[in-house]
Parts: C-alpha cells; structure tokens; sequence
C-alpha cells in the first residue's frame, strides 16, 4: 500500500499539467543518475526501488561493479570508478546518485566531493589546511553542470533495504505537504565544535513558509517532532531516539569524523537517517574546525527555503567540501512549491 500510494505520487507529478506542478525551481528526476554497484545485492534491490519510486528515466540507471564493500579507493581505482560512471552519463545529467554505504571516501576526500570537484590530493598531507573552494558554494545556479561544469552528487545507503526504503519514501513523501515545522541549531557546550554558530539564522516565525527557527544554547534536543532542520556540534548526539523528523528533514553535527560513516569513533552520519532525516553530512577525514568545511546553517536554511532539493541545498551551504561525503534522498524538498 505504501508503494501503491508513491506510485501514485509520482504519477501525478508527471502528469499534471504545468500550472498544477507551478514553476520548475529544483532538479528533477530526469537530471539525476542514479549509479548502481552490481556487486551489491542491497544496491541492486534500492536501486530498483528508487528508480520506481521517484520515476527515474531507464537511461539514467548506471550500473558499475566495486567488489568488497571498500570503506576507502585509492585515486587510481576512483579514476577508474568515475570514468567509468562518466562515459555513461548525458549532458542533461546535472546530479549523481550512488546507491551505497561504501565506499566514501577517496584518499582523504570523500567519495561525493572527489566525484564533483575532482580529488584535492594535496589537502592529504595536512587534512587541517584549507581545502578547494566549490564554484556551488551558496549560488543561485539549478543546473550545476551546465553553469559550473560540476554534477553535484549523494549516497543512498545500502545498510539495510528496509531503512533504505523508508528513507526513499521519506524523500517522495516531502514534496506533497508543508507541515509547522521547526529548524533548531544548537551552540553546545563542546565550543571547538561549535565554530559555526556564527552562521546560525536568528530565532523567529516564518508564517508564509510556516516554519519556526529556534536558535539555542544547549547539548541537545529531546522530545520533539517537528524537526525539519537540527544542526549541532558533538562527537555523539544524545537523545535521537526520542526525536521526530518531518519528511525532507535535514541534520547534521559538526566533528570530525562523522563521514567516516562505518568506522565508530565518532557518531556517524547515518545515524542521522536511522533517526529518520532524510538527508545529512559528515567529515571522512580530519578537517579541524573550520566552519567552511561544513554547512553553513543559513545558507542551508535559506536555499532549502527556496525550493531547491536536499542535495542542492546541502551542496550549496558548504564552501569548502572536499573531506563532507552527503547523504540522504537527493530529490527531497518540501519548500518546492
């Protein structure tokens, strides 16, 4: 039934006539290519999934083969990984979707940055230092590729089906309701990692978007459920579990090795999307401070606002993404209309 009724969805967003669906502000399906490893049978089964439930044109599905589940490629198999992607891929190709956990990471950029700005491989030999600055950083553009040369791109992960399908539905699920919603940033107590809450948008009501920002001195949230944006700065996150996430939400913590999205020392990204946001990102390498290195909380906001999809307003809200792997359902965006 749940199926049944994003099938549905999905249909009439094909089919309405152009004043029903109003103007076209974000990316859509038919710019998005959605990259399959075959070697996965996780992949395999949402890839599929995804294709059905967002519409995805048949050409736009890739197939590519990575054995073992690799946390990490060296530039010479990531080289290869993307041409391979590449030579497959149309100029009306603007964003990129790999369907998996891992890998994530390219030396010590992540996957998604290496694929759409290509690998910094001098920002390795001090992952402190300032890293490549991104042309997408806070821009107006809804078509990266063709303005920046760029495909911006995301991982779906592939950890269980299940989650994965819950996190897709969520994504199709935000375009079709605007609920009250709440954005909270927190300044925590662990001030190294809340330098970027210079960034944070002041508190208020936005009644048009009926949306409310609450900016706040505390560890973390509890008991609340009408989460569309937490941002937060901490190596774990506490108190998850007793939250509620609205469909399209977006969240993320400011430490260092959140991207490293199967390694366990630090709380990883995914238990953003196991808590039930729909998009989030991390750090796969240490980055130091530097707000640049990770949203900026504004920017988000502001873009997401706009109408643009979780992966553009992710995309654009970080100006320096070299080391961020993002996550999530691209496509999600509940401020579209």
């Amino acid at each position: 039934m749940r199926f049944l009724f994003l099938l549905l969805a999905v249909t009439w967003l094909a089919t309405a006539p152009a004043h029903a669906q109003g103007p076209r502000v974000a990316l859509t399906a038919a710019q998005l290519a959605v990259v399959i490893n075959d070697d996965e049978p996780n992949s395999v089964e949402l890839g599929e999934y995804y294709r059905k439930a967002r519409a995805i044109p048949a050409a736009n599905m890739i197939h590519v083969r990575i054995p073992g589940r690799p946390r990490k490629l060296d530039a010479e198999k990531f080289d290869a990984l993307k041409a391979q992607i590449d030579a497959k891929l149309g100029p009306e190709i603007q964003a990129v979707l790999m369907v998996w956990t891992a890998p994530y990471a390219v030396e010590c950029n992540s996957l998604t940055a290496a694929y759409t700005l290509g690998l910094d491989a001098g920002l390795c030999s001090n992952s402190c230092n300032p890293s490549k600055p991104s042309p997408y950083f806070n821009a107006l553009s809804r078509q990266p590729m063709s303005d920046f040369k760029m495909r911006i791109s995301m991982q779906l992960p592939t950890e269980s089906v299940a989650a994965g399908e819950a996190l897709i539905d969520r994504g199709v699920i935000a375009g079709f309701a605007q609920p009250a919603a709440t954005a909270y940033f927190l300044q925590t107590s662990d001030a190294a990692r809340s330098s970027r809450a210079r960034n944070f948008p002041r508190s208020g009501v936005l009644a048009q978007k009926k949306l409310t920002v609450k900016t706040m001195q505390a560890d973390s949230l509890e008991h609340v459920s009408d989460i569309i944006v937490y941002q937060t700065g901490r190596d774990f996150v506490p108190k998850l579990e007793t939250l509620k996430f609205l469909p399209g939400a977006l969240a993320d913590h400011l430490t260092s090795l959140g991207g490293d999205l199967l390694g366990g020392y630090q709380m990883s990204s995914l238990k953003w999307l196991d808590a039930g946001a729909t998009a989030s990102y991390g750090s796969v390498s240490e980055p130091c401070n530097y707000w640049q290195k990770f949203p900026h909380s504004t920017v988000l906001l502001t873009q997401y606002l706009r109408g643009n999809t979780a992966i553009e307003a992710y995309w654009k809200s970080v100006a320096w993404p070299a080391q961020g792997v993002f996550i999530g359902e691209p496509l999600a965006a509940p401020y579209v209309r």
